[in-house]
Parts: C-alpha cells; sequence; structure tokens
C-alpha cells in the first residue's frame, strides 16, 4: 500500500516518472521512506552522509549554512510539495559544499536515499536534467539571500522578514529574536535591539515568543527602501 501512496505522489510530482521504466520505478519506491520530524529536529549536516532527495508533505524545513564561529545564514525554506535535492548534494558533482537541514515545524517528508538518486541520475537523462534544474532555482533563492545580507541593512531584513512572513502566515509571527536572528542572518541581541525600535515607533507589538504587526504600511516602507528588487520566476 506504501509503493501505491508514493506511485501516486511521485507521479505527480516527478516530471521525469513517466520516463522511467519498470526496474527503475521499483528500485526508486524501494529506497523512498515516509519521516516524521518533530519542530527543531535536525535532518542534515556535515557529520552526517547526504540524506538524499527530499520531498516536503507537510511543515517546513530550513535550509542554512554555518560558519566556524558558530554564524548562522538562512539559504531558503521549503514548504509543502517542495523538493530539495542539496540535501543529496553526493549526487551532484559540481556540488562541493554541505548545507545543514531543519525541521522548522512538525514536518513529514518522503526522502529518496542518495544512492538510489544517484544511479538513477546515472542512467536516465529526465532524472539528472530534473536534479540540476531543481539545484538552479535553489540557487536563485541562496543568491537572493545573499544578496540581501550583503547589501541590506540589517533594519531593512528584519523588515522585510517581518512583512513577508506574516503576509505568509496571515498572524503575528511566532519566533523567538534568536530564532528571527538565524533567518535574517544577524545576532540576537541586534534583532532584539531593533524589534524594540520598530515597537516605540507603533510598527510592531512584540509578545512571548511573537511578533505582532500594528502598522503594515510602514513596515513594508522600511523594508523596501534600497532593497534589491527581486526577478519574478
Amino acid at each position: 500500500m506504501e509503493n501505491e501512496t508514493f506511485e501516486k505522489l511521485f507521479s505527480g510530482r516527478f516530471p521525469f516518472w513517466k520516463e522511467l521504466d519498470a526496474s527503475e520505478k521499483e528500485a526508486m519506491l524501494s529506497a523512498s521512506e515516509q519521516r516524521r520530524y518533530p519542530a527543531g529536529a535536525r535532518l542534515q549536516d556535515e557529520l552526517r552522509e547526504c540524506a538524499g532527495m527530499i520531498l516536503i508533505r507537510s511543515g517546513s524545513l530550513r535550509v542554512y549554512m554555518i560558519s566556524d564561529e558558530g554564524r548562522e545564514v538562512t539559504l531558503y525554506r521549503l514548504y509543502p510539495d517542495d523538493v530539495c535535492v542539496l540535501s543529496a548534494a553526493c549526487v551532484l558533482d559540481s556540488i562541493t559544499f554541505t548545507v545543514q537541514i531543519d525541521a522548522e515545524e512538525d514536518a513529514d517528508v518522503i526522502v529518496t536515499a542518495s544512492r538510489a538518486v544517484r544511479r538513477l541520475s546515472d542512467g536516465n537523462v529526465f532524472v539528472r536534467c530534473f536534479a540540476n534544474e531543481t539545484a538552479v532555482r535553489r540557487f536563485s533563492d541562496v543568491m537572493w539571500s545573499m544578496q540581501q545580507l550583503l547589501f541590506l541593512k540589517a533594519d531593512r531584513r528584519l523588515a522585510r522578514f517581518l512583512t513577508e512572513e506574516s503576509r505568509k502566515i496571515e498572524g503575528p509571527v511566532r519566533m523567538t529574536h534568536e530564532q528571527i536572528a538565524r533567518q535574517i542572518g544577524s545576532a540576537r541581541e541586534v534583532v532584539s535591539r531593533l524589534l524594540k525600535d520598530f515597537e516605540q515607533e507603533g510598527m510592531v507589538r512584540l509578545g512571548r515568543k511573537s511578533v505582532e504587526i500594528l502598522d503594515p504600511l510602514r513596515l513594508t516602507e522600511t523594508a523596501e527602501e534600497s532593497a534589491p528588487v527581486r526577478k519574478q520566476k
């Protein structure tokens, strides 16, 4: 029954599925399993072998890098129906770095073992093209994150993050100052100071592990001032 469920999901999500022969489909199904990770769980880091290709069914994941000093920079986030191939970096010869992946909230995912993805990619051009194209799209997200980190001041990065996050969840941003700092690549102390400034200016209301947007127009103006324009995909 599980294989039947996976086959239905794969046929709807992976364009290469119809190009696989019966043995290739069976190999991918046999190498796939459903996993559940609680919020805060680590899926991958530099100490673990690359996890494989991940299909998110529910919840969200954060993909980031961490410096030797422990500073974290969020590269992008993944949501239901997204696919992560950087978690199978050992499949893509051109990728020479390892990303960290955490569950931001309780997440159900389907993981296809990297060894199976590698064999499929080596033997089937459609799988290889999918992996490369997906990686390129994610690198676009990475470059966007780097652009903001390098060229936007912390107050604008924070305002931009709060604006986008509140629109997405349609309510208060329920994160600690430490979690927000990780998202925008800053220090907790900097985020706490800026949030206090925003509160004093009437743009937000701070609660326990939450930030409520009171004046979205002013916050948007702060976020967009001198901000780089993101090209639509």
